[in-house]
């Protein structure tokens, strides 16, 4: 293809709705938000995460499989019954469109750590899934968990966004929360795990930008047993949210405040109560600094938050309608599947936009 015969925009696409009310809502209109971005991508990834897409078992984990074959199914199973309790398991239901190929196999799992197993471990019920996780994604050769929450469940695929929509049939789910992103994979791999969105229990994060901090933040993270596996650098960031959220107790606004840093000149300037703390977590936690271009989207079960580099070289827009608010990439994303959406703007690099849903929905 010739200079000038195609579009993109500083690669990739994210985009993102809720109801901050719990309303639940069909997975096509996010698939018809993402298309609007279609040239944004370039075919090697593509993906959602829903969340409130599983009431009936809204109390156990959602294991969301791939497997290269019988031979890591039977292994990963046997693992998986052998800690934990499986009340239903079956293929996550797809159709056969000609856009996606190459499909593994793809399995969904709804379990609850066995009690005996978590009292012999001696760890809080999500540090013993995410363990689990990790071990199964290092050990079973051929087996990659790839979405493990409560509620919520990620989708995605080698191909464009629309297409693994479509593929995954997301119009059957119906959820109070999406989020989508369709990938220009630049130095990492186009394959089914490295597609986005990254996701461990309900975190889920879609990025469009490249980690050029990414070895250091790996580093970091690998000594607090994380283990990057799926051979993209957006996958260390869910781990660091992490480890800041669930792990060190930081809020979404100071974990923000960590991932994308003021400068020093910047907290020079501040008052000094902010001053103290801006320093104190630019000092405590320096090895979770991202450096590089971004925009993310991140998923959670009480909301989504969108946050952009501190220099904000990657573009984000934020609207609204009622109890619905809208992330993309572009405007013309949110207009496609909301006309009248007021309240439009874009924020600020390094500032962190969290939009929850409203006390008492959950």
């Amino acid at each position: 293809m010739l200079e000038g015969q195609f579009r993109n925009p500083s690669g990739c696409a994210v985009a993102a709705m809720i109801s901050t009310k719990g309303r639940t809502f069909s997975g096509e209109d996010i698939i018809k938000s993402i298309a609007v971005m279609h040239d944004r991508s370039n075919g090697l990834g593509g993906g959602f995460a829903g969340y409130g897409i599983y009431p009936e078992y809204k109390d156990y984990y959602a294991f969301h499989v791939f497997y290269t074959d019988s031979i890591a199914k039977k292994q990963c199973e046997e693992f998986i019954e052998t800690y934990y309790d499986i009340v239903n398991l079956s293929k996550v239901p797809t159709r056969q469109i000609k856009e996606i190929t190459d499909a593994p196999l793809i399995w969904r799992y709804f379990v609850t750590p066995l009690k005996t197993k978590l009292d012999a471990a001696q760890l809080s019920e999500e540090e013993y899934v995410i363990r689990s996780v990790f071990k199964i994604n290092t050990q079973i050769d051929g087996a990659y968990i790839f979405s493990s929450g409560k509620n919520m469940g990620v989708f995605k695929a080698v191909g464009f966004p629309e297409d693994v929509g479509r593929f995954y049939m997301l119009e059957n789910y119906e959820g109070y929360s999406f989020t989508a992103h369709g990938r220009y994979p630049t130095n990492t791999p186009g394959w089914w795990g490295g597609a986005h969105p990254f996701s461990l229990l309900d975190l889920s994060v879609v990025h469009n930008g490249e980690i050029s901090s990414y070895d250091a933040n790996r580093r970091a993270m690998e000594m607090y047993g994380y283990k990057c596996t799926l051979q993209t650098d957006t996958e260390v960031i869910t781990y660091i949210l992490d480890y800041l959220t669930r792990r060190k107790g930081l809020t979404l606004e100071e974990s923000a405040g960590v991932i994308a840093a003021p400068f020093w000149e910047t907290i020079a300037r501040m008052p000094k109560d902010q001053r103290d703390k801006e320093t104190y977590l630019r000092n405590v936690f320096s090895s979770q600094l991202i450096t590089g271009p971004f925009s993310i989207i991140v998923g959670f079960k009480d909301g989504l938050m969108a946050l952009n580099d501190r220099l904000k070289l990657r573009s984000m827009v934020i609207a609204e309608k009622d109890d619905m608010k809208f992330i993309a990439s572009e405007e013309s994303a949110i207009r496609r599947i909301c006309k009248d959406a007021t309240n439009v703007y874009y924020p600020k690099g390094g500032e962190p936009v969290i939009i929850r849903l409203e006390k008492g929905v959950q």
